[in-house]
């Protein structure tokens, strides 16, 4: 006989799991940024490491379009490394600290080597420059098919609003939703909510009537920043 607290968290395993499959559903049709952002990239793992990188403050389509120039540019560690931190800044602006970025992406270039192979765990991936924890989920999710969770801004603000979490910090939320939700799920959860954000559940202003989850959701009220 299962305990009163398996019981509990099956229960809330199976709510959560719902609910995001109606998310899923209800943001496929409107198209949002991330799904075609992510369908650009997928090509090779460096494509994706840094076009991940790329992404960090700012929208999607200029990150599609800015790793789109550099890459016609550049499309190997060894080719992408011989141009100067001033062309890859150029070639990649406006996305949000291009020339940090750019600095970051040269010296992982060159830390890859004439190999250019991507590191396939998440420390060897924190070891590499720019590149944070999200990124590092993001990359193992999206380049390997890795069980990961990216907790961006996105993923932070919509799982709090909806009861799933109550961290503070994005490790701890990412904590609380792998205990959530079952592991052959993880993967899903930044995309599907990156994309409720951008469409329905946003930051001001949220769509709370057109959101499936509007009679459950304890913030389907809030009209403020959760």
């Amino acid at each position: 006989m299962r305990s009163s607290s398996t019981a509990k968290k099956s229960r809330a395993e199976s709510r959560a799991v719902r609910q995001l499959e109606a998310v899923r559903r209800a943001v496929a049709p409107l198209a949002p940024p991330v799904s075609s952002f992510e369908a650009s990239i997928r090509s090779t793992p460096f494509r994706i490491l840094v076009s991940v990188l790329l992404s960090a403050r700012t929208q999607d389509p200029v990150t599609e379009k800015a790793a789109a120039r550099l890459f016609a540019m550049a499309d190997t560690p060894g080719k992408m490394a011989l141009l100067s931190e001033a062309e890859i800044a150029r070639l990649i602006f406006p996305v949000g600290f291009y020339r940090t970025k750019a600095r970051h992406i040269r010296a992982i270039c060159r830390e890859l080597g004439g190999g250019g192979r991507v590191p396939q765990t998440l420390d060897g991936l924190l070891r590499l420059p720019g590149i944070g924890r999200k990124s590092a989920n993001l990359v193992l999710a999206l380049a390997f098919s890795r069980a990961a969770i990216a907790v961006d801004t996105h993923v932070f603000r919509i799982s709090r609003r909806l009861g799933w979490t109550v961290g503070r910090t994005p490790v701890e939320v990412e904590k609380e939703l792998k205990g959530l939700f079952p592991r052959r799920k993880w993967s899903e959860v930044n995309q599907v909510l990156v994309g409720f954000g951008q469409t329905i559940c946003r930051p001001i202003g949220p769509r709370c009537a057109e959101c499936p989850l509007e009679r459950e959701c304890p913030s389907s009220i809030v009209t403020r920043n959760a």
